[in-house]
């Protein structure tokens, strides 16, 4: 059974820099970039401004890709609460925008999605983004590195999301035999 072809759009969230990176590609076969950047917010503007900044970044890049997916990085916790309450509000923006259009979000915690692009669930940043450069064949890292993160949340679902489509089609197909 083949893998079907998905577009995902992964979000590193964050309120200053939010990376988005949008892959084409099945497990098995070569991966494609389609886009990657980030969204940006000035620091000194007010909380609700910034995050109706990065909803509209986000809206643009979905109505303009049309994912089938939204992968976006599982918060979790840190000692700095600041942070971790900017990176929550990003990540509940994220999945706000893709529920408007009807479309599926998943979560990936960072050791996931390591894991998934490095083989190694405690990888730094620097091999996150050479395998990123790697599997994609870019000719330079993406930067800055929410832009490369983005791109390893997009492949870590495309790699693990087929597989667990064909696992949940092979369960159905053996639950329909008695």
């Amino acid at each position: 059974m083949g893998s079907i072809e998905m577009t995902v759009l992964g979000v590193d969230p964050g309120l200053t820099r939010c990376g988005v990176g949008v892959v084409t590609g099945s497990v098995g076969r070569p991966l494609r970039l389609v886009d990657v950047g980030v969204v940006r917010t000035p620091a000194d503007l007010d909380i609700a401004r910034r995050l109706l900044q990065l909803e509209q970044g986000l809206e643009a890049r979905i109505i303009h890709h049309r994912p089938d997916v939204v992968a976006v990085e599982r918060v979790f916790a840190q000692h700095n609460v600041r942070t971790v309450m900017g990176t929550a509000q990003a990540s509940a923006v994220a999945m706000v925008v893709a529920a408007r259009h009807g479309i599926p979000v998943h979560l990936h915690t960072p050791s996931e999605v390591k894991g998934a692009v490095t083989g190694n669930g405690r990888a730094d940043k620097a091999q996150v983004a050479q395998m990123v450069t790697r599997l994609l064949r870019l000719t330079e890292a993406p930067k800055p590195a929410d832009a490369a993160d983005a791109l390893a949340l997009a492949i870590c679902h495309i790699w693990r999301g087929g597989a667990t489509n064909r696992l949940a089609a092979a369960v159905a197909a053996a639950g329909g035999r008695s």
